[in-house]
């Protein structure tokens, strides 16, 4: 019998609006990444791929400043990064040490428990970050094969201190894990200076890429953990005894690449390399405090404690009797600028603004200021936030 199809939908021709990506991510994608993704497509074990992909890595090393071999995009967002990591490192029944005080701590204990491991944790109030001697005691106490931490707290703009603590991992016998999403290419990330055991990132914060890579890296003391495992990985696809024949010296297929991805990432990370660490560091901590002198000038306070606010991702606190919704909705609808609002704890209390990668730049922030004052009205002093970062800029 004659069967009939289902009718073709009538879809328009896409075509977004253009925005200010200033919120948590993703950021602002430079010309040239969005140039490289329409490149011709060619296969994941054609030579110039695997030339792509060394050339990749050769610049992650530098981005991550690591030796590590295996240093690598993995094929997912950074939360495949974070259970990349979880899942390689930790068998059921290991016990993992996590320090929460933020969404994203609290995301790391989630998927370790879900790895079967036993989960302890150490909490601080969110916006607040750990002492070296709070997580030393916690080790001693707990003795955890893997002690998982957030250098970037993308909910609470909190900035961890990181210099002393792969040591104390180590003295104790443990893995020292870094979500370092956030902080990136935005703020120094030190792998083997810390001793950081494993460490994991993602494409659409301060590397400007699209989102769909996890940057991550694997210390030898990481690998010889992995391959001292009794049993398998609980992920297949994301099992780096297998993965890193693909991406080591075997080309050993395992998964299709995503090509379009790594001709971005290796093209936003030409664009780092071009800037320099040093220099992209101080570009983004400039524009932070010409932002968070502006905000001052309209009594708006960060959530994260002096000292350790992120420039990257300025999180601040929601000046009483301003609607959150109201203000993102017509900074969105009126001025093509996103910003993100607060997660969990501070849902309502709190605005997240960006300012990552190729966004991170001076029009941005006077746009942002501008576009803030007219939204707050009467309770605004008219254009004090932008001479106020107008003098920091200048000075």
């Amino acid at each position: 019998m004659p069967t009939e199809f289902i009718s073709a939908p009538s879809v328009p021709q896409l075509s977004p609006p253009p925005r200010v990506l200033m919120g948590p991510g993703p950021s602002d994608v430079h010309p040239r990444v969005l140039a490289a993704m329409s490149m011709p497509l060619v296969g994941h074990l054609d030579p110039e791929f695997i030339r792509i992909m060394n050339e990749t890595q050769q610049m992650l090393r530098y981005v991550f400043q690591t030796q590590n071999k295996l240093t690598l995009p993995i094929s997912g967002t950074g939360s495949a990064g974070m259970e990349t990591c979880v899942v390689n490192l930790i068998e059921p029944g290991d016990t993992m040490l996590v320090c929460v005080n933020g969404v994203f701590g609290a995301r790391m204990v989630d998927v370790a428990q879900r790895a079967g491991a036993k989960v302890e944790k150490i909490e601080r109030p969110w916006g607040q970050v750990f002492s070296p001697d709070e997580i030393a005691s916690a080790i001693k106490k707990f003795h955890p094969k893997v002690v998982g931490i957030v250098h970037a707290e993308t909910s609470t703009g909190a900035w961890q201190p990181m210099e002393d603590l792969g040591e104390i991992a180590q003295d104790n016998g443990a893995l020292l894990l870094m979500d370092c999403v956030t902080s990136l290419a935005g703020v120094p990330v030190k792998l083997d200076e810390w001793g950081v055991d494993a460490g994991y990132s993602g494409t659409q914060k301060c590397l400007s890429c699209p989102p769909g890579l996890s940057p991550a890296s694997f210390s030898p003391r990481a690998l010889d953990a992995i391959k001292a495992r009794k049993t398998k990985v609980q992920s297949w696809y994301l099992d780096m005894s297998m993965v890193e024949r693909y991406w080591g010296d075997e080309r050993f297929y395992h998964h299709t690449a995503p090509i379009t991805m790594n001709y971005a990432i290796r093209e936003a990370l030409r664009l780092v390399c071009e800037e320099g660490l040093e220099a992209r560091f101080a570009r983004h901590m400039r524009n932070h405090r010409a932002l968070k002198a502006g905000l001052a000038a309209l009594g708006i306070e960060y959530l994260a404690a002096e000292g350790h606010q992120l420039p990257e991702l300025n999180a601040v606190k929601i000046p009483a009797g301003v609607d959150d919704l109201s203000v993102r909705k017509r900074l969105l609808s009126e001025f093509g600028i996103e910003i993100g609002g607060g997660l969990g704890d501070f849902k309502g209390k709190a605005w997240r603004i960006g300012l990552m990668g190729h966004t991170s730049r001076p029009e941005n922030v006077l746009l942002f200021l501008a576009a803030l004052e007219q939204c707050l009205g009467k309770s605004a002093k008219s254009g004090a936030s932008i001479a106020a970062a107008n003098q920091c800029y200048s000075s």
